[in-house]
């Protein structure tokens, strides 16, 4: 089947398998390596993108469901002049990865979940990172991530 989606801002269109996941579409067919396969069941939420705007875990939709929408990856937050966009920046300075799987997907989640709640409260930031899983981190660092890229002060 020919699947056309809108990827970063640029169209990828390509004949796959009618089975292909996002994901796989993604990284094999856009050549965007930055969205992770980690468990393949929606449990960690490595593969975590953007759908229209809203996040979605990427190992579970079909390309076929993404044909004629717009999916914004990773690779696709940074301005054009490579600047970091402000939670990749917060996720930085506040020292909020360490080995760094999960980060795409964690960035990606904090990004929706700001748009719906642009101030949210460190359990507020629990509760919508709960589908995304580090097993790096208390998650402590991720969180005062996500209320420094809010513009709120972080609490140590």
């Amino acid at each position: 089947m020919k699947v056309s989606i809108e990827v970063n801002g640029r169209p990828v269109a390509e004949q796959v398998p009618d089975r292909t996941l996002l994901v796989h579409f993604l990284r094999d067919t856009a050549g965007l390596t930055g969205t992770n396969i980690g468990c393949d069941t929606t449990s960690c939420g490595a593969c975590t993108v953007l759908l229209d705007g809203e996040s979605v875990k990427s190992c579970t939709v079909l390309a076929a469901q993404a044909d004629g929408h717009a999916v914004t990856t990773v690779e696709g937050l940074s301005g054009p002049d490579g600047e970091l966009h402000p939670v990749q920046r917060a996720f930085r300075e506040q020292h909020g990865l360490q080995c760094g799987f999960c980060t795409p997907g964690m960035i990606m989640a904090s990004v929706s979940l700001l748009a719906d709640n642009p101030k949210p409260t460190r359990d507020e930031v629990r509760a919508g990172l709960e589908g995304n899983l580090c097993r790096c981190t208390g998650y402590h660092n991720i969180v005062s991530a996500v209320i420094d890229a809010s513009g709120q002060e972080v609490d140590r």
